[in-house]
């Protein structure tokens, strides 16, 4: 349904935007409090959360040298704040996003994806101390679609995981 407007401007009843199709996301539709927090400490919690991945699998420190670890830490500050979005929008569309289109700069740093979803899952445990059970609802669907993500990526050629020795040799004609 088209209508025409007294101006001379054109007015669609069915989209909210002629152009775009659907409203903007609502940054407080979630839980705009809890987002205030995790920003709040993302400094400490970004920390945190590579603490808990390089526990999970020390050898993380092994193929990073100490530059990687700094990058990776400053990308899980930025990954925290995008989860930070996500809570305060009930929405997983930020950090999935932002996953999608940062897999290129991991595979370009020689990152593991294996490494960066190691990072999601550390911040997974690290948030539980700032968000309650109910806010927890939309971080933990976030990072599981960020996770989805990086897991999709990680199959296409040039990741930097460690490969099985034999399968590459079979693949190699050796």
């Amino acid at each position: 349904m088209v209508r025409t407007l007294p101006s001379g401007a054109v007015d669609s009843a069915l989209v909210s935007h002629n152009t775009l199709g659907e409203p903007p996301r609502s940054l407080t539709a979630g839980f705009p409090a809890a987002a205030d927090r995790l920003r709040a400490s993302r400094a400490r919690l970004a920390a945190r959360a590579l603490e808990l991945a390089i526990a999970d699998d020390p050898d993380i420190r092994a193929r990073l040298d100490d530059v990687a670890l700094r990058n990776l830490l400053l990308d899980t500050e930025v990954l925290l704040e995008r989860l930070a979005l996500c809570v305060a929008g009930g929405d997983s569309h930020w950090l999935a996003e932002f996953a999608d289109q940062s897999a290129t700069v991991f595979r370009r740093r020689k990152v593991a994806m294996d490494d960066v979803i190691a990072a999601c899952e550390g911040l997974r445990s690290a948030v539980r101390g700032v968000l309650s059970d109910e806010e927890m609802v939309p971080a933990t669907n976030a990072l599981d679609a960020a996770v989805a993500v990086f897991r999709r990526t990680r199959g296409i050629a040039g990741d930097a995981r460690k490969r099985n020795k034999l399968v590459t040799d079979i693949y190699k004609g050796i």
